[in-house]
């Protein structure tokens, strides 16, 4: 490079320098214009999300640029003018005292005497063994055969609380779980991680070279392939890998076996043949204990939220944007699609922190406005 092009690209740069000075200096302009849209809002009970008026605005800016790339540009930058607006207005409602309440109770402890608990599969399902390791091996409890029906009884109130498995750190997420969320006015309250070692069940006596059928769950025979692959033995999916132990103890046959937990053979009485017969030993899964109040613990520091969107460009974008305002880790997010609106979503997100702290509110204030939906799951 030339010295003269080197200075021509200093006094570019000193131009870019007094432009970018003007910018910060008319953007704190607006921000503080944007402080006194917000006392009035207060003043009168306006809604700080105005769709109809922002459309307007961008489409004016839009018009003033003079080509389609800066076109494009502006829309983009005054999305993010706007977006900031409204997060200092959300803000300022917040100092105020406007959040809102929101519709959930703390409590110091979850009330867990004198309960009853459902879990779904039969006696020795790993939600058994979650329940127990969550409420104590005297529970009062009862097992269902489906998600449905336990959601359903915690639903009705003939069961306080569910135990269902949501996420497996190998197999993924549980959808069925997630959607029945969404229909169900039930909460998450709390979470148990149950270690997840499959073994290899016979009769007592039985040995691995007489078997020739194996029970189990799809998932688990999937998480066991390698095992399984070297033996010729016919596989048979079951339900419930407690339903697959219980099948080979009622059938008193020692050329069958069950891929289930060590739990579930001393429930029926099997004997454990060969064990982590899992591919990873590290699999675990992690349930939700579920009730169909609106409490969370003091405590509590996990939010579970879903919500809707727009089906446009940067939509999910601006949502997110509410928790890196606040200051808020976001620690898992998931997405099921919406029933009987074709490539249209719903969004699940897991972030730390707790109902009571004044950037969640903040942060649900923003979301509630701007999601076409938003649920709050639980605080746990």
């Amino acid at each position: 490079m030339t010295k003269g092009k080197k200075m021509d690209l200093e006094k570019l740069r000193t131009q870019i320098d007094d432009i970018d000075r003007q910018i910060v200096d008319l953007y704190e302009k607006r921000m503080e214009i944007c402080e006194q849209v917000a006392e009035y809002k207060i003043e009168n009970g306006k809604k700080v999300f105005d769709k109809a008026r922002e459309e307007a605005k961008l489409a004016g800016v839009r018009s003033m640029a003079h080509t389609d790339f800066n076109r494009h540009g502006i829309t983009e930058l005054y999305e993010q003018i706007m977006s900031m607006s409204r997060k200092l207005q959300y803000q300022l409602l917040s100092q105020k005292g406007q959040v809102g309440r929101l519709p959930f109770i703390a409590v110091k402890e979850l009330d867990t005497k004198k309960v009853r608990v459902v879990f779904q599969g039969a006696e020795g399902a790993y939600s058994q063994a979650a329940m127990v390791r969550y409420f104590g091996e005297h529970i009062d409890s009862v097992h269902v055969d489906t998600f449905r029906d336990a959601m359903s009884a915690i639903d009705e109130g003939s069961a306080d609380f569910a135990v269902l498995p949501i996420e497996n750190s190998t197999a993924g997420i549980v959808s069925e779980i997630y959607d029945l969320l969404v229909e169900f006015e039930n909460y998450i309250v709390g979470e148990q991680i149950i270690r997840i070692e499959h073994c290899l069940l016979g009769l007592p006596g039985a040995s691995v070279s007489q078997i020739q059928t194996v029970y189990s769950h799809p998932q688990s025979l999937m998480q066991s392939s390698r095992y399984l692959s070297n033996y010729n033995w016919q596989q048979v999916s079951m339900p419930n890998n407690a339903f697959a132990a219980r099948r080979v103890a009622e059938d008193g046959r020692t050329d069958q076996a069950a891929i289930a937990s060590e739990y579930a053979g001393q429930v029926y009485g099997l004997q454990v043949l060969e064990k982590g017969v899992n591919n990873v030993s590290s699999n675990s899964t992690r349930f939700i204990i579920v009730t169909n109040q609106k409490i969370f613990k003091e405590d509590a520091r996990k939010v579970s939220i879903c919500f809707e969107v727009r089906h446009e460009s940067g939509s999910l974008y601006h949502m997110l944007s509410h928790f890196i305002y606040n200051n808020l880790n976001m620690t898992k997010i998931e997405s099921r699609p919406i029933e009987g609106r074709a490539w249209e979503y719903r969004f699940f997100v897991d972030f730390e922190g707790n109902l009571a702290d004044g950037g969640v509110k903040n942060a649900l204030r923003g979301l509630r406005e701007e999601a076409s939906n938003m649920k709050i799951l639980g605080n746990y």
